[in-house]
């Protein structure tokens, strides 16, 4: 029989709540939560105003913002888009871009944050889950007459459900680490793109 599955819970769950200080309990990653991202965080040009917002609606700035938004568009190759782009574009025009890219990045990384918290809650769940049918089993083992069928069929569930449980922390991993890596592409995007203002 296995060992208790207890302290994988703490580890795995509580262990990551508890590091990423004044976290949200739902939330399961090692990473510290930020739910969002504000153009105040990372841009270091000027505020924008209404016009650079009509400015961010243009197609062409939107087609270019939409490319660089793509993760598997490597950094050095925006950049290059960037710097084409700076060479017509005035600072109203860049700080647009810059609106348009957050404008894109901002949504998915919101939407990957909610779905990581809604899989951790699932986690937790389970994880209680797996306690439940533990004591069971123990309760079916400490019988006076066990039932060796309903204590096989037990241990069965409980291996499925940790099996699950440990498939799921593993990827959890590298889903913890999309909104990070999100937020990195933001701050490259606006550096590149500050960069070139006047």
């Amino acid at each position: 029989m296995k060992a208790p599955i207890l302290a994988a819970i703490v580890m795995s769950i509580a262990g990551p709540v508890l590091g990423a200080s004044g976290a949200d309990p739902t939330w399961p990653c090692i990473q510290r939560k930020q739910p969002h991202l504000s153009l105040g965080q990372m841009w270091s040009g000027p505020q924008p105003d209404d016009h650079v917002a009509n400015l961010s609606r243009d197609p062409a700035i939107r087609t270019l913002a939409a490319r660089l938004e793509q993760r598997r568009l490597p950094i050095e190759e925006a950049q290059t888009l960037i710097a084409d782009f700076a060479e017509t574009a005035d600072d109203a025009q860049l700080t647009a871009l810059m609106v348009a890219v957050l404008a894109l990045i901002e949504p998915e990384r919101t939407a990957i944050i909610d779905g990581i918290a809604r899989y951790g809650t699932r986690q937790v769940d389970l994880a209680r889950m797996i306690e439940d049918r533990r004591a069971r089993l123990t309760e079916l083992e400490a019988a006076a007459t066990p039932d060796f069928d309903a204590i096989d069929a037990e241990e069965a569930a409980l291996d499925w459900d940790e099996r699950i449980f440990t498939d799921r922390q593993q990827s959890l991993t590298y889903v913890c680490e999309t909104p990070v890596i999100l937020e990195q592409r933001a701050f490259a995007l606006a550096r590149a793109i500050a960069n070139h203002l006047d």
